[in-house]
């Protein structure tokens, strides 16, 4: 447990120190209106509480990666913990924050638009595809783990059931995509934030009392995914690749603007942003040690489980025992509500990265529907092949893994390229070297996995090392053009 200590440490002091540090590299201007007051139009632009949009993008963003990302990152071993703290603090955080901020500066612009004015029409272009394709993947394969606990909370865990609750989870997503975003989001992602970090604050509880016997630091960061069964996977890029939401995640930027289109001050920019990112690391972080004990400690026996268990079923199973009938409830509330509101904010954002494009004013009901019918017709024709395959959400979900770290690297390019035309160019490694590092998980994984090229998985390492000193010296080279222009 120390290790899980030293850990939870070097989050808020990342928050605290180089948190404050990236602030300033931006500069927020507290003088200058936001969007939330320029363009106010009482649909997606409206100030709303600091509290209330703090909490909304921390759910926004939280999804199932730090709980269900966590616990299949567990089974890598403590190294998980490493890349949590590191890429939350000096890759996720700095990504949503940077993203959020340079939406703020921009109107509330989407992700394709912001990478489209530092990266070329070209690439606005790919990333306007790119980003809805993600969105709705979002939205399909976030009904499918809510739905799976909720049959399960109410005891039968028929088929029948299942579809039950993805239906009603697919009608709340149409309503709450189509409504102004202060009448559902703004009234109910409060209560469910407050349960998903109930949830996080009463299993961290039980870890203290419990203080469990799991793999520590000093243990070794081997790959421990081999101790449980078959061959395993290798870390580099597989656990990189699992833990998304937790340490670092393409999928936030698209939600970043959301609240930028609802702050009040751009000095709210780094709790909001910053804030809400370290607060899922902390999150994943407690999901990973829980795991860590469920796999490792003895956990599984305890509980009642296996270690062949899925997430949901870890999540039910460790909850029920640790925290009695009502706070297990609340704490299921918290793991189910997660997934949705992100589901639901996704799909949003799908809506309004194409009502930008289009140039679509969204007041009037008839053009917000004219944009999310087929918008919801996708989802459910993707929410259908997961039902109607067995291994058809599996599926999904490795493309979706894929695809929302590859997002994660357009958009840390384009910070990286946004700090040196702002004549910061000493403060490029910031986004520099994580943009580097995720650039070489995202081409490393679709060449070794079996959804890419199925390259032998012995190139790894050499794979990711050469994307990462290419990527490096091109952008050097960019960057010396540039220099150039500018005498």
């Amino acid at each position: 447990m120390v290790s899980f200590f030293i850990s939870v440490l070097a989050l808020i002091l990342g928050f605290l120190l180089y948190g404050r540090f990236v602030e300033r590299v931006f500069g927020p201007d507290p003088a200058r209106p936001t969007p939330a007051v320029t363009k106010a139009d009482g649909i997606d632009f409206i100030a709303l509480p600091s509290w209330k949009v703090f909490m909304i993008q921390f759910l926004n963003i939280a999804g199932t990666g730090p709980i269900f990302g966590a616990i299949m990152g567990a089974k890598f071993g403590p190294a998980a913990y490493l890349w949590i703290v590191f890429g939350c603090i000096f890759g996720g955080a700095v990504h949503d924050f940077l993203s959020g901020m340079l939406s703020l500066r921009n109107d509330g612009a989407g992700l394709p638009e912001l990478i489209g004015k530092y990266l070329g029409k070209g690439a606005r272009t790919v990333m306007l595809c790119f980003s809805i394709l993600l969105l709705v993947l979002v939205g399909a394969v976030f009904v499918y783990s809510p739905a799976v606990i909720l049959k399960d909370l109410a005891g039968n865990g028929t088929n029948v059931a299942f579809m039950v609750w993805a239906g009603v989870i697919f009608v709340y997503y149409i309503v709450a995509t189509m409504l102004p975003i202060d009448k559902i989001i703004g009234r109910i992602y409060p209560f469910f934030a407050v349960a998903l970090i109930f949830m996080a604050v009463a299993l961290l509880v039980g870890l203290v009392v419990k203080m469990p016997q799991i793999p520590e630091f000093w243990d070794g960061l081997q790959n421990r995914t081999q101790t449980w069964g078959g061959q395993g996977q290798p870390i580099w890029p597989y656990m990189f690749v699992t833990i998304a939401c937790g340490a670092i995640s393409g999928f936030h930027a698209t939600q970043s603007p959301l609240m930028a289109r609802c702050l009040k001050n751009e000095k709210l920019g780094r709790p909001v942003f910053y804030g809400s990112m370290i607060t899922e690391g902390l999150v994943a972080l407690i999901w990973a040690a829980v795991s860590s004990y469920f796999f490792f400690g003895g956990g599984a026996a305890e509980v009642g489980g296996t270690f062949a268990d899925a997430a949901p079923t870890v999540v039910t199973k460790v909850s029920r025992s640790w925290l009695g009938i009502a706070g297990s409830i609340l704490a299921l509330i918290g793991v189910v509500a997660a997934p949705i509101t992100s589901g639901d904010t996704a799909l949003r954002s799908a809506r309004l990265i194409i009502a930008d494009f289009l140039h679509f004013d969204q007041k009037p009901v008839g053009k917000r529907l004219a944009i999310s019918i087929p918008l919801f017709l996708v989802a459910a024709l993707m929410l259908w092949f997961n039902i109607a395959n067995e291994d058809g959400f599996n599926v999904i979900w490795r493309y979706f893994g894929w695809a929302n770290q590859t997002l994660a690297v357009f958009t840390l390019w384009a910070l990286t390229v946004f700090l040196a035309l702002e004549r910061k160019g000493a403060y490029c490694l910031m986004t520099l070297l994580p943009a580097c590092i995720m650039t070489a998980v995202s081409v490393t994984y679709i060449s070794i996995a079996q959804i890419g090229f199925n390259l032998p998985m012995g190139w790894n390492r050499w794979i990711g090392a050469a994307v990462i000193v290419l990527s490096a010296v091109l952008f050097f080279c960019w960057k010396g053009r540039q220099t150039r222009k500018q005498k």
